[in-house]
């Protein structure tokens, strides 16, 4: 009840939100299941695609993720970096964090 009360926003970033319908926070399969999960829901909430580097990745998870890659049609190249984040979106959900946090907090009903 205390972290509902309170102003709060989760945003995921992943690459599967680089793709049209799994971008927003109703249509991106990761999120939804964390808030799913969640007895907590945020009053906002926002998906961010990131940046996909395989130079930053070790052997083992090179290969992984340009299996995933492949498998979602992504890119595969290892000298691929490719920023996906939309920054402008970002921009956007950072300015609606200012704004809920600039909302007076309510305080919980004494239980």
């Amino acid at each position: 009840a205390l972290l509902e009360a309170k102003p709060s926003a989760l945003f995921s970033a992943n690459l599967v939100a680089r793709k049209p319908g799994k971008n927003t926070p109703q249509t991106n399969p990761y999120l939804r299941r964390l808030v799913a999960q969640s007895p907590w829901k945020p009053r906002l909430q926002g998906v961010f695609a990131g940046e996909l580097d395989y130079s930053r990745y070790g052997p083992v998870d090179k290969y992984m993720m340009r299996f995933v890659m492949w498998v979602n049609k992504g890119p595969t190249d290892f000298n691929t970096k490719v920023q996906f984040t939309n920054w402008q979106e970002v921009e956007r959900f950072a300015d609606q964090v200012a704004q809920l946090t600039a909302a007076p907090i309510a305080e919980p009903e004494p239980a």
